[in-house]
């Protein structure tokens, strides 16, 4: 494995001078274990040239089997170092910056107090963003909009909910019971980023009720999206969950034909193998959130 982690290395670094470097090793080192593997598997690795060092097709082969295993191995010894107990651990969750943390944070902070020395950080980006990053493995969970772009997770729901209108507290709909999208056509849209799903949803229910909403501000922070609607620059849609906060400069109203639905859920990898503390932090939380 350590011969594997070094090639992975090189790989990496595109150099023997360097991959030794970050390894704090000698050069002359690294390239006797490169030649040891070689020699092991009867094929070149790399392609040696004065100006770049690249993989051979078994090269490429090699650098894709030595990743999963590398990932197989760190799994294996933290299954080996848990099989007794839930010792320690760092868990890592994306929070799209739209959603009411209230209800997290109460989860994380009853499961730290169950298991004081795993710790957590908490990474906020739009739900797309997290999606990838869940998918890359920078992160261990993430909490996203429904349906994901990628057939490669595993999730539970955490609920569905409607989008209500927000308008500045002196608009002409503010009085109203409830408004249909199509009603929305000349408003100014002040929405959430192309990272956020919530973006692609409302978009998306505009053009089925024929026309493309004017977007005249896109932003990551909710904060700012209050403050322009209770400003007058324009109106949005969130989802009820995330009003409750709201100042009384805006107002929100009911949406009809078409509702549109939030679904939130908790994702994590599909065929990977979950450590003890992982697989505890997923029971932990259908308990604790009531998600069946």
């Amino acid at each position: 494995m350590k011969h594997l982690q070094y090639f992975i290395e090189v790989a990496r670094a595109g150099s023997f001078t360097r991959a030794a470097d970050q390894l704090y090793m000698t050069q002359p080192a690294i390239s006797r274990i490169i030649k040891s593997l070689e020699d092991e598997l009867e094929a070149s690795l790399f392609i040696r040239s004065r100006k770049k060092l690249s993989l051979t097709d078994a090269g490429k082969i090699l650098y894709e089997h030595a990743q999963v295993m590398e990932k197989q191995f760190q799994a294996l010894q933290t299954e080996l170092e848990s099989l007794s107990v839930l010792k320690k651990g760092h868990i890592r969750i994306g929070l799209p910056s739209i959603i009411d943390s209230v209800f997290f944070s109460k989860l994380i902070a009853s499961f730290h107090n169950e298991y004081p020395d795993i710790t957590f950080q908490l990474i906020e980006d739009g739900s797309k963003r997290i999606e990838e990053k869940v998918m890359n493995d920078h992160l261990d969970f993430g909490v996203v909009f429904l349906p994901t772009r990628y057939n490669i997770f595993d999730c539970y729901s955490l609920g569905e909910e409607d989008l209500k209108l927000i308008v500045p507290a002196n608009h002409e709909l503010v009085n109203r019971q409830e408004v249909t999208i199509a009603e929305l056509k000349d408003e100014d849209f002040i929405m959430f980023n192309k990272d956020f799903a919530l973006h692609d949803r409302i978009y998306s229910a505009c053009r089925k009720s024929g026309f493309e909403p004017r977007i005249i501000s896109e932003t990551s922070q909710m904060d700012f999206i209050e403050e322009m609607v209770a400003s007058d620059l324009g109106i949005t849609l969130l989802p009820e969950s995330t009003i409750k906060g709201l100042t009384r400069d805006v107002k929100e109203v009911k949406v009809s034909h078409p509702t549109i639905k939030w679904h939130l859920a908790m994702i994590w990898k599909k065929d990977q193998v979950l450590t003890p503390v992982k697989l505890e932090f997923i029971r932990f939380a259908k308990v604790n959130l009531n998600v069946t």
